[in-house]
């Protein structure tokens, strides 16, 4: 082989690992941005608690695939209107008991986690499934649930409490998929009130009023009031002339009818 066939050899070789380590340059820039834009914050964190970015990467790439391999699934209708109705109960008790209420939400949390699909039995585990589609509400959860167990100890104010509720309703509204408000009334929407068939009063007043019209009579028209003059009310109308004889015959007025 000729010194020339063997440079070209050498510019062929150079050329091409120098395509494959562009390639894979690239590559891991087009992974790292789609992890970053999956896990969002928890892209960092797990970042700084891991010695390099490398083995970061990789433990999201695991969870990815155990997120996978899950059978994670959206609520129906009727379940969802359902926690929602049971989260502002939740709500409502804790003007009473705040501890008692804080320590309700983490559970109820949990419940709606496990009916979509989610492993609950390990805390850290929940985190890590969660983080892949709720990297968003991720440290409200964290910062709830270590609220929540000083709550079981006694250990938390009041303020801390409520900001525990708002933290657990951020990943709470999330995993419903709608605000708890809008879910709740969706299912009072559904429902057609009792007396929605029953009809106004005012129309069988009305059909009362015309089996009441005597004969020979009508009802004043807004035509006939005369300009200068007030419309007649009902309770002032004069009896008519046959009327007027009847009462001196009998001494005694008629009632509204002419009886």
């Amino acid at each position: 082989m000729s010194t020339e066939t063997l440079i070209w050899v050498a510019v062929i070789a150079v050329a091409v690992v120098a395509i494959i380590a562009v390639g894979y340059v690239v590559l891991q820039q087009q992974r790292r941005h789609r992890l970053r834009e999956r896990f969002g914050p928890e892209y960092d964190r797990t970042l700084r608690e891991r010695e390099n970015r490398r083995e970061a990467e990789q433990e999201l790439l695991a969870r990815e695939q155990r997120f996978s391999s899950l059978d994670i699934r959206p609520l129906d209708d009727e379940t969802r209107a359902g926690y929602a109705k049971k989260w502002i109960e939740v709500q409502e008790r804790f003007v009473d008991a705040p501890g008692f209420a804080v320590t309700e939400a983490d559970h109820l949390v949990t419940s709606v986690m496990a009916d979509k699909g989610y492993p609950v039995e390990d805390f850290e585990q929940r985190i890590a499934d969660l983080s892949v589609d709720h990297s968003s509400t991720l440290d409200h959860y964290r910062q709830a649930h270590e609220i929540s167990g000083r709550a079981a100890r006694k250990a938390a104010s009041t303020e801390e409490l409520r900001q525990a509720m708002v933290h657990y309703r951020a990943l709470f509204e999330e995993l419903l998929g709608a605000p708890t408000a809008e879910a709740a009334k969706a299912a009072d929407d559904g429902h057609t009130p009792r007396h929605a068939a029953v009809p106004p009063r005012r129309e069988a007043q009305s059909e009362r009023d015309d089996h009441d019209v005597r004969p020979g009579h009508h009802e004043p028209h807004h035509n006939d009031v005369q300009p200068g003059h007030d419309e007649p009310h009902h309770n002032d109308a004069r009896p008519g002339p046959g009327e007027r004889a009847g009462e001196n015959e009998r001494g005694a007025p008629r009632d509204s009818r002419g009886r």
